[in-house]
């Protein structure tokens, strides 16, 4: 199993934290697929997405939250 540190994440990303955010987001797109049972996953969904974005195969973009009116 393939660690994946901190920094590596903080390379491709503004900083460790929106790393963590962006992979997990990631994540959860990727389970709404439905999955094939004959396929057996080699790694988690997590493992998956964080793998992908430190590799740079994960292209992302930040939308601003728009303001709610109270």
């Amino acid at each position: 199993m393939r660690i994946v540190t901190p920094s590596e994440v903080a390379e491709h990303t503004q900083n460790k934290y929106l790393g963590v955010l962006v992979a997990a987001k990631f994540a959860r797109f990727m389970n709404e697929f439905p999955r094939d049972p004959a396929v057996k996953l080699e790694q988690k969904l997590t493992t998956s997405a964080l793998d992908a974005l430190v590799r740079g195969r994960l292209r992302y973009r930040l939308v601003r939250r728009r303001r709610q009116d109270v």
